[in-house]
């Protein structure tokens, strides 16, 4: 037996093929409709003969449908063949009025009239996107990276199966960003969220076979994509790695880190939470890449540091073939295409600073 859908604050989980063949029975019904009106106007005409005109036949097709019983304004009291056509007319007409209200109720009743439109609009967000990041998850630890994202303006792409938590977050975030309700190993839900243009991709569900899958399935549709996977279970770290991740992420481990690191450098700890927590400034580590062409190649650092970019700190640079760093590179230290900088800035001067350089 099929688990019931869970609920939270009144609304059930989206299910995309349930809601998929309600609107094709409403359409259908709908559509029935419109062929028996259509069939009643002509016939009408037919009874009706040349003294009577379309107006009439719509009119006459309209108070059978209906069963309101006005006037008839093609006379049927000596028409055989009309009255016939009026019963046949009444019997199928009746039906297909049932059959569409009936699945109108239904999809009113479970509201899936606003989720469709809704969902239109998150499919023309997501039209939009290009360079994005997709977000697979939205647990608590999926909800933390959405917060970073948007602090640091970044656009993204939400996939989670659980369609109360994942509105719930945009009513809590006080945000609109692009939300797909679905099965995240699902090939076809990783397109839905256009993967084919993003830049990067999160598997940050709390299950490691179902990372893996979705790293598997990812680097398979966008081989080029940059892809970071949640891992619990150390045994699942390779396992990630070879089915295609670039890097591995350990809850746990993470948290061993910060345990230790609150221990022995409590100030370093501080200044970097305050760093992150400072709304107003936003400051954070950030990347900016020198693609080939960019206008930054043989500058040195020196040069760039002086470019009018307020609240930018070059802080390292390596090249992308390496993994060697340059630490607070000197004013000499001279910039080639591939080269990664590593800077501490806020948002608005990242953008500045790509847009500069780019």
């Amino acid at each position: 037996m099929l688990d019931p859908p869970r609920r939270r604050g009144g609304m059930a989980n989206l299910d995309n093929q349930r809601l998929d063949a309600q609107a094709q029975g409403l359409t259908r019904s709908a559509a029935l409709i419109a062929l028996v009106f259509l069939i009643g106007v002509l016939g009408y005409l037919w009874v009706g003969g040349p003294e009577h005109d379309l107006l009439d036949a719509i009119y006459m097709t309209m108070i059978t449908l209906t069963t309101v019983g006005y006037s008839e304004t093609i006379d049927l009291t000596n028409n055989t063949e009309g009255r016939i056509f009026t019963m046949a007319l009444l019997v199928v007409g009746v039906g297909a009025l049932a059959y569409f209200f009936s699945n109108l109720t239904a999809f009113l009743v479970e509201g899936n009239l606003a989720r469709i439109f809704w969902r239109r609009r998150m499919h023309r967000m997501i039209k939009a996107l290009d360079h994005h990041y997709v977000v697979c998850g939205a647990g608590r630890l999926g909800q933390h990276m959405i917060r970073e994202l948007l602090a640091t303006e970044r656009r993204f792409v939400l996939i989670d199966h659980d369609e109360p938590r994942a509105r719930a977050l945009l009513t809590e975030l006080h945000a609109d960003f692009p939300i797909v309700i679905g099965d995240a190993t699902d090939e076809e839900i990783l397109r839905e969220a256009a993967i084919e243009r993003a830049v990067g991709l999160c598997a940050a569900i709390s299950s490691d076979k179902d990372n893996l899958l979705i790293v598997m399935n990812a680097r398979i549709i966008k081989p080029q994509l940059r892809i970071v996977a949640r891992c619990t279970d150390q045994k699942y770290v390779n396992k990630l790695r070879r089915a295609g991740a670039d890097s591995v992420v350990s809850p746990d481990v993470i948290g061993g880190l910060r345990l230790v690191s609150e221990l022995i450098r409590p100030d370093a700890v501080t200044f970097l939470d305050t760093m992150l927590r400072d709304k107003e400034k936003r400051l954070r580590i950030e990347e900016v890449v020198l693609q080939p062409g960019s206008r930054a190649i043989h500058r040195t650092v020196g040069s760039l540091r002086r470019d009018p970019i307020d609240g930018l700190l070059i802080i390292a640079v390596r090249k992308a073939d390496s993994d060697a760093w340059t630490f607070n590179p000197s004013d000499e230290f001279r910039l080639e295409a591939q080269h990664r900088l590593v800077v501490m800035s806020s948002p608005e001067a990242r953008r500045a600073a790509e847009e500069r350089w780019k």
